[in-house]
């Protein structure tokens, strides 16, 4: 009869016992016992075993069935039940071992046979009451050293799996406290190292309890899982990190909190605390600096320049590309810069050369921007953040945000102050570029001179200028001045001009034009009006100037063509005035036409 039809026969069998009421016998059950059809059989022992409770063959396939159920379980799913399972099959095995005699195995031997050995003294097969005893002492010790080892397996799985959790929670909770990770660092403090350290040691815990799971499983033989941890390295602080692992998974891919947490600490105590110390000392050194020059009043360019630490710069980038600290710094120091160029240029204010003076000016205008600047773009950030950012330097420094936004303000309304005033002077000194002075009288090298008796004809640029001077419309003269950084002329010269033809009334048509050798030794000026006389000729007036000896002499002609040009022959003296189409005419040394 096959196992199928031997089933089927036996649960037939007890469905009509049970249907008459009559009680199952163990000799019934055996069939299926025997057929290792333990699922089968469970529910029909069970309910022969409420019945008779002396029967050790019964007790000790109780056991076996349990046990062989409790292989079945998953280890880390069902833990709770395995274990129960187990410690069933030992309860059923202990009652076997308890009550299996020599009687019992001779009156019912078939159940026994699976204990049927030779016996090495005498060579003949048989059940030994030993035997069986040895195997039930065996299979419990077994189960109870299961028992333990599944129980460790769990602990240590359920110790990694919680680990990182509260490794997951912590970092989290750090995501959610610091907006950006450059806040992370900066605001970085005690708490934040020791929840650092925290964090790296839970991980090191997890790490460590999933190694015990995985050397523990391999002592209970196939488990159904064979998980490998795959460490994920956090890059982007608010994006990573945050989700869970499933420890029940093969590819285990777990986000490597301990070589973060390891990395951070070591930036915050190895970079940001001495760095924000390192801070403070330069804030320390540049107020040496605003002492000296106060006291000494003398320029600190140059340790200015040896005080610049790219090196400091450079750490802060790392984490805040606008750094607070440093563009304090660079205020305070472009003011040192601002009153180091006054006190540079202090001695030098009285010069005569305006374009000295203008020059530092200048120089002085553009220093003091960078102070105006700087305070402008520190007072109009939002600075709220940045001074939590920077708590430790303005705490140290300052006292307090307030103190440092009242010294940035004071900075700026200096700098105004000071911005108006320089623009006075520029003003004044750009208008005095436009003057000559001789006496009283002031020269404009400019055109526009409505008000002024001096009307420019030539202005040649940082050289001369000359022109027509009217004490009144009717008598002018010509004038020529030299010009130089002072704007007080050290050649001066007045000379007549053919007066009908250059009256006030005539200024329209009078033009100019000059010449002077490189050296700046000798000049010719020639004044002429373009508009004809009655003869068709065009009035001009030519004067000779000498550097050293001023006035050599002027003269008054009437041309036949309007001047273009003049040219002068050094080695003889002579200067020829020339028109269009080959008009022209040279006079000699003194003066004199020549042809």
């Amino acid at each position: 009869m096959t196992k199928l039809a031997l089933t089927k026969f036996l649960l037939l069998f007890f469905i009509v016992s049970s249907a008459y009421g009559q009680k199952v016998k163990y000799k019934d059950i055996w069939g299926l016992l025997s057929s290792k059809q333990y699922e089968a059989a469970e529910p029909f022992l069970k309910g022969y075993l409420k019945e008779i409770s002396d029967n050790p063959n019964a007790f000790l396939y109780m056991g076996i069935i349990f046990q062989e159920k409790s292989a079945k379980d998953d280890v880390l799913k069902q833990t709770r039940r395995t274990i129960s399972t187990m410690d069933s099959a030992i309860i059923y095995y202990d009652k076997a071992y308890k009550s299996v005699t020599e009687k019992e195995i001779k009156r019912n031997s078939e159940y026994y046979q699976a204990y049927n050995r030779r016996d090495l003294r005498t060579g003949e097969f048989g059940v030994k009451l030993s035997d069986i005893q040895f195997d039930l002492e065996k299979r419990m010790e077994g189960l109870r050293e299961r028992i333990d080892r599944i129980k460790m397996v769990k602990f240590y799985f359920v110790l990694a799996d919680s680990m990182y959790k509260k490794s997951n929670t912590l970092y989290t909770s750090l995501q959610s406290k610091y907006s950006s990770e450059r806040e992370f660092y900066l605001r970085a403090d005690t708490n934040l190292i020791k929840k650092l350290t925290l964090l790296s040691s839970r991980f090191d815990s997890c790490v460590k309890a999933f190694d015990n799971y995985k050397s523990s499983s391999s002592t209970i033989g196939r488990t159904g899982y064979n998980q490998t941890l795959s460490l994920q390295d956090i890059v982007d602080f608010k994006k990573d990190g945050t989700s869970l692992a499933n420890f029940h998974e093969e590819n285990l891919k777990v986000w490597d909190y301990k070589k973060y947490a390891d990395a951070s600490r070591h930036a915050i105590e190895k970079e940001i605390m001495p760095m924000r110390e390192h801070l403070v000392s330069y804030d320390i050194e540049i107020n040496k600096l605003r002492e000296k020059l106060t006291k000494d009043s003398i320029s600190v360019k140059s340790d200015l320049h040896s005080l610049i630490d790219k090196l400091l710069m450079e750490q802060l980038k790392k984490y805040d590309k606008e750094p607070l600290p440093m563009e304090v710094f660079s205020l305070k120091i472009a003011d040192l810069e601002y009153r180091s160029t006054l006190l540079e240029h202090r001695l030098k204010k009285d010069s005569a050369n305006i374009h000295s003076r203008l020059s530092m000016l200048n120089k002085e205008v553009k220093s003091l921007g960078k102070v105006d600047s700087m305070a402008t773009r520190l007072l109009g950030e939002e600075q709220d953040q940045k001074v939590l950012d920077y708590e430790y330097f303005v705490k140290n420094t300052y006292g307090s945000a307030a103190v440092l936004m009242s010294y940035m303000k004071g900075l700026k309304d200096y700098s105004e102050r000071e911005k108006k005033e320089k623009d006075i002077e520029l003003a004044i000194l750009r208008e005095n570029l436009r003057w000559l002075v001789n006496g009283a009288d002031s020269i404009p090298l400019f055109s526009e001179t409505s008000a002024s008796k001096f009307k420019p004809l030539a202005v040649i640029d940082e050289k001369y200028t000359a022109g027509l001077q009217y004490p009144d419309s009717l008598n002018p003269s010509g004038y020529f001045y030299t010009i130089n950084a002072t704007r007080i002329p050290d050649v001066k010269v007045s000379f007549p001009v053919e007066k009908p033809s250059f009256k006030q009334a005539r200024l329209v048509s009078s033009k100019a034009i000059t010449y002077s050798d490189a050296p700046g030794q000798i000049y010719f000026v020639l004044f002429f009006s373009n508009r004809q006389s009655k003869e068709s000729k065009y009035a001009a007036t030519l004067a000779k100037i000498y550097r050293s000896d001023g006035l050599a002499w002027s003269m008054n002609y009437e041309l036949a063509f309007i001047p273009r040009e003049i040219s002068f022959k050094p080695e003889s003296g002579e200067l020829t005035i020339k028109g269009d189409d080959n008009q022209q005419n040279t006079m000699d040394k003194n003066g004199k036409l020549v042809k």
